[in-house]
């Protein structure tokens, strides 16, 4: 079963690498949102595993969004760089909160990740530096706007989260987040410094978020606070990594493929009321199939094992 894991990789592998080959612009973009959406749904699940349900991701990739593009606007940095500073700039954040925040637990914690988006985006409106409620306008889009390239730099973006995610679940930071999620008496017992973990995945899985928001900001070339710090960035993603089955590394990234495909098709065909469609497709998943596709795909490869 392993070597057909390993042979379901490279297929996928195979399949990104050939596709711009046959993609249109419109396709491309898709793929663009499907890249993103992945690094934030995953991202997401990463920090889940030790039991904190966070907001945050609207404030991390506009943090990220916003750091890059005032680099660029300012400074005129190789975009490439700024957002890797973009990264930098919300992990940086997530140390200093998760600081204190990651004493809170529960509601209380879930509360103040989501206002940290919109703190930043009450900053950002009446700061100067950051262009107020018109916000920021780069003179060129990266890679001046070629869609085969910048695809490429989104599907960097969603390997580099998918890689993690893989090689975070084989180290001892896992095992102890784990503990951690499961009874955090427990893992205190056995000498797991809670706190230290807790920060530590909070800053990795933040960089991702404004590494994904930098590079998607990017591609636009501008930024604007109802935008980078758009609510839909913090639900959304969360949702697809239900559908998908959280507590994996494959499903957050099907349920941010199929969801991020579907909504595209939903919106050419009903442009007022996808996202009805949309929500209903949802609840139905939600309901019917609570561990997400890939409780599905194990009970089937359970029976065929059997």
């Amino acid at each position: 079963m392993k070597y057909w894991k390993y042979l379901g990789v490279l297929v996928l592998l195979v399949i990104a690498i050939i596709l711009p080959r046959y993609l249109g612009l419109y396709q491309l973009q898709i793929m663009n949102f499907v890249f993103v959406y992945i690094a934030f749904a995953l991202s997401w699940d990463m920090l889940l595993r030790s039991g904190q349900l966070s907001f945050g991701i609207a404030g991390f990739a506009g943090i990220g969004g916003y750091t890059s593009i005032v680099l660029c606007y300012y400074f005129k940095l190789e975009p490439l760089l700024c957002i890797v500073a973009g990264a930098g700039a919300a992990a940086i954040v997530a140390m200093l909160v998760g600081s204190q925040v990651l004493k809170l637990r529960g509601l209380y914690f879930s509360i103040v990740t989501l206002a940290i988006g919109e703190i930043f985006r009450i900053v950002v409106r009446n700061l100067e530096v950051t262009g107020e409620a018109e916000g920021l306008l780069l003179p060129n889009a990266i890679f001046m706007g070629d869609p085969t390239k910048t695809y490429w730099m989104m599907f960097t973006v969603a390997a580099i989260t998918i890689i993690l995610s893989i090689l975070f679940q084989k180290t001892r930071m896992h095992y102890a987040l784990t503990s951690i999620a499961n009874d955090e008496i427990v893992a205190a017992s056995s000498g797991v410094n809670i706190f230290k973990y807790l920060v530590i995945i909070f800053a990795v899985t933040s960089a991702i978020q404004g590494m994904a928001g930098a590079a998607y900001w990017q591609i636009y070339a501008s930024a604007t606070p109802e935008g980078a710090f758009n609510l839909g960035f913090a639900l959304i993603p969360i949702t697809m990594a239900l559908f998908g089955g959280i507590g994996t590394t494959w499903g957050p990234v099907i349920g941010a493929t199929i969801l991020s495909v579907t909504a595209e098709l939903l919106k050419l065909q009903f442009p007022h009321g996808h996202l009805l469609v949309y929500g209903l497709i949802m609840v139905i998943a939600i309901l019917w199939f609570p561990n997400g596709i890939m409780g599905i795909i194990k009970k089937f490869t359970a029976k065929f094992n059997n």
